[in-house]
């Protein structure tokens, strides 16, 4: 069977024109048409033959791509038996004919409201409102409804979907929300699935580690940052000159902290560090450059150090803004988050 979407808006020019002229054809030259035309004026029509005429002219349509046609005349089938159990079936075309066409917000109506207003109905072996709640994700831009979608695929079709992937996507669209607790918690719920840590999600090159990072973030202390990056840059410059691997450990994020080279992929366990200061600086000696690296910028920030190791000697402390607008007293506040190693590239 032919894939259906379903969405659901009254147009002006819809209702006009069918109360003028009828929604069932005349007069075509395609003898298909004409005849399923002819059986559905019949009167006293029973069920399943009524279904048959509406489908044929449908199909007719449809295989003619006659969108503007096919729109009218299901419109108003459905509103002349609202109460048929076919009727998720001819929304579910109406607004596959929108897609179509790429009338986007008139195909999301459609697909919304075979969802409250029509029972669910299986399309070959899917549920209509499964098919709705998919597209509706695909074309809808607007992060409230695509919450209750993600939400409702996962609450209601949890076998015939990959919660893991949905988990995550509704944590972002929370995100974007700025609905926080909601998802800290779903971010949750998608670590807690086994395959988590090697999910592919399209868009979202660095899913787990994203999400491990901004959990582990939330529960941890965050004792380690700085109110700005004056005095982040200030403490460690001091901490150097005393040669202190206590505080240079102490001042170091607790979460996601990193020490690689250039190349090196952030996202590369390799790239998690560790080890103390203590193991570079004794028997070192340790300068660094009085001016922050020209290539900082308001949220990231870079200081050139030298003298760490006889086989790399250079090493660039990188700063950043705090991220996490979950804890607005956090949010905005710098912290030493890794170290390059090497000369910059």
């Amino acid at each position: 069977m032919r894939k259906i979407l379903c969405i659901c808006l009254v147009l002006p020019l819809l209702a006009c024109s069918c109360a003028k002229s009828g929604a069932v054809p005349s007069g075509k030259k395609d003898d298909t048409l004409a005849q399923f035309s002819r059986i559905l004026q019949e009167q006293n029509l029973n069920r399943e033959s009524r279904y048959t005429a509406i489908h044929g002219i449908a199909e007719s349509y449809l295989a003619a791509k006659d969108y503007y046609n096919l729109i009218l005349f299901l419109t108003e089938t459905v509103e002349k038996d609202p109460g048929d159990m076919y009727n998720a079936y001819w929304l579910l075309m109406t607004a596959y004919a929108y897609m179509e066409t790429g009338a986007l917000p008139f195909a999301e109506y459609y697909f919304e409201r075979v969802i409250e207003t029509c029972g669910d109905l299986l399309i070959g072996d899917r549920s209509a409102h499964f098919l709705c709640l998919q597209n509706l994700i695909k074309i809808s831009g607007n992060h409230q409804n695509r919450i209750s979608y993600f939400n409702q695929l996962i609450s209601r079709f949890p076998e015939e979907v990959n919660r893991t992937e949905l988990y995550y996507r509704l944590a972002t669209e929370y995100e974007q929300v700025g609905e926080w607790d909601a998802a800290l918690k779903s971010y949750t719920l998608f670590l807690d699935q086994p395959d988590s840590p090697a999910i592919q999600i399209p868009g979202a090159t660095d899913a787990y580690n994203h999400a491990k990072r901004l959990i582990d973030f939330n529960n941890s202390a965050r004792d380690w940052t700085f109110e700005s990056l004056e005095a982040l840059e200030t403490a460690v410059k001091n901490a150097i000159t005393n040669y202190s691997y206590i505080s240079l450990d102490r001042y170091r994020a607790k979460v996601g902290f990193f020490a690689m080279s250039w190349k090196q992929d952030a996202t590369d366990p390799n790239s998690q560090a560790n080890f103390s200061l203590r193991d570079f600086m004794q028997g070192n000696r340790i300068r660094y450059h009085t001016e922050l690296d020209e290539s900082s910028n308001p949220n990231e920030a870079y200081l050139r150090t030298w003298g760490w190791s006889q086989y790399i000697s250079v090493w660039y402390l990188y700063f950043r803004k705090v991220n996490f607008p979950v804890d607005p007293d956090i949010h905005g506040r710098w912290e030493w988050a890794g170290i390059y190693y090497g000369e910059k590239l």
